[in-house]
């Protein structure tokens, strides 16, 4: 167990007694924020030079998976033996990730080396968010969200920008080659600025249950993205492929019921607040990833612009999240988190409405409205669902739900790019033939209606957010606080006596 050192409440600014640990989370966080928005600007690049153009959805999916099976275990570690190391883990692993992508010579090494930076990435959004956490208040929180919104609103310009910049002038490279200055930065901080205390305890490690979750989440992936493509869905491939994969992820849910302590507890999934703040944050992820992948390409492959003007379209949505997420906070604390939830979501739906009449013909500006709005809708669902769940907990549970919360997206994150790569991948074989397409030698023609299903799907996935932030407990919300066991700082010293 983690202890949060004696901190005083009177500010939250950069400049307070808690500022410089702020520093580090906002530092760390802008690692990976960058990240998620550097790579989708430069995928025509990457094609053109190692080409693989069925196998660059992998780049993002097989990253997300990474993440997605890391999040539990390092919340549960750093629940167990302290924040700041399981950080430094991540960063490291994630910084190891990076430098192999830079040096990648195929499709199949860059993606391998993808995998490592995501099961680095894996750490550092529900441990940056932990420590949020622990050493700020519900309503301090609130005001929180402006700075780490700040974190993601730069990320949004400064992200695409670069991928584009050096797709076009330079190499792609350097998209993962500028990973290493910003990570050495957030190492140093954590290491100078952020103290703990830390109970040690011996621990039983569930490792058939992240072994069980890994394997059949790869296996989905596969089933998914290689359907339709490879072989058809109706072959024995695709079955064999999906039975194996439900058979070990139920042997999964199996072997989690009967762990010392698992890797994703399923108390979470009987908790009405965690369980709606967990399906909240997956449909996001398969919205969020699922159209990150694509609108960059739409604007290069199919309106003709360059990776530097299509990263605007993309910056949009990136934007407009961290512009709601950092006014979240005054309108959960009065309308309560549901109704604040619920707002965002329908949002999101009229943003991915306004996808549709999206043609041949649209401009990039037409194309970056609906992403800014659905950016827009996102920063106000997702951000009061991880606070709503982490305030209905105790302290020594914060990190594991946290985790699952930051699990739920990232899971969701990689079936959107698989799904969406799917019907991408099926459109444009029904078009060519099931032999591998160069990118460079795809028309704007064959890859217009492809792409646009995608849009058609953020539309179906966009009701199913609005359905499902229903599920968030009205009675709670309205409270405007959700907190069930007291001030998270004194929670924290009392830890640390």
């Amino acid at each position: 167990m983690t202890a949060t050192p004696a901190i005083s409440r009177a500010d939250v600014g950069l400049r307070s007694e808690r500022g410089p640990i702020l520093l580090a989370v906002m530092l760390s966080i802008g690692l990976v924020a960058i990240d998620a928005t550097i790579l989708a600007t430069a995928v025509p690049a990457v094609v053109d030079d190692l080409g693989g153009f069925t196998q660059f959805p992998w780049l993002f999916s097989v990253y997300l998976l990474g993440q997605a099976v890391s999040v539990p275990l390092y919340s549960k570690l750093a629940d167990q033996y302290g924040r700041k190391p399981m950080m430094m883990v991540g960063i490291g692993l994630f910084l190891v990730g990076s430098l192999l992508c830079g040096l990648a010579w195929s499709m199949v090494a860059l993606i391998a080396f993808r995998a490592l930076q995501g099961l680095g990435a894996g750490a550092v959004m529900p441990i940056g968010m932990t420590i949020v956490g622990d050493i700020y208040t519900i309503a301090e929180r609130a005001k929180v969200q402006g700075y780490l919104a700040s974190v993601w609103a730069l990320a949004a310009v400064i992200g695409p920008t670069l991928g584009g910049v050096f797709a076009d002038y330079f190499s792609w490279r350097w998209i993962f080659f500028v990973n290493l200055p910003i990570g050495a930065a957030a190492m140093f901080m954590l290491l100078r600025r952020f103290e703990e205390k830390v109970t040690r305890a011996r621990h039983r490690f569930d490792v058939a249950g992240a072994t069980l979750l890994t394997s059949g989440g790869l296996l989905l992936l596969l089933a998914l993205l290689e359907g339709g493509v490879r072989w058809s869905w109706t072959s024995a491939t695709s079955v064999v492929l999906f039975a194996v994969a439900a058979a070990l992820l139920a042997a999964f849910v199996l072997v989690e019921t009967r762990a010392a302590e698992p890797v994703l507890p399923l108390w979470v999934f009987r908790h009405r607040v965690i369980l709606a703040a967990i399906l909240i944050s997956l449909v996001i992820g398969v919205l969020l990833m699922g159209l990150t992948s694509y609108i960059p390409l739409y604007a290069q492959g199919v309106l003709g612009h360059g990776a530097v003007s299509s990263g605007f379209a993309l910056a949009a949505l990136t934007l407009g999240w961290p512009l709601a997420a950092a006014n979240a906070g005054r309108l959960y604390l009065t309308i309560g988190f549901r109704a604040t939830i619920v707002i965002g979501s329908v949002i999101a739906l009229g943003g991915t409405l306004l996808l549709l009449p999206i043609g041949p013909d649209s401009s990039l500006l037409y194309v970056a409205l609906p992403c800014f709005v659905m950016g827009f809708g996102f920063g106000f669902a997702a951000a009061p669902a991880v606070i709503v769940a982490q305030s209905a907990v105790d302290w020594q549970r914060r990190g594991v739900t946290t985790g699952a919360t930051m699990f739920a997206r990232s899971v969701g994150s990689a079936i959107g790019v698989a799904v969406f790569g799917a019907m991408v991948n099926a459109g444009v074989a029904d078009r060519i033939g099931h032999g591998t397409p160069d990118l460079a030698h795809l028309s704007p023609s064959v890859l217009d209606g492809p792409i646009h299903t995608t849009f058609v799907g953020s539309v179906i996935v966009a009701l199913a957010l609005v359905v499902v932030s229903f599920l968030m407990p009205r009675n709670l919300g309205e409270e405007g606080s959700v907190s069930v066991v007291g001030d998270p700082v004194a929670e924290g010293r009392a830890a640390a006596d």
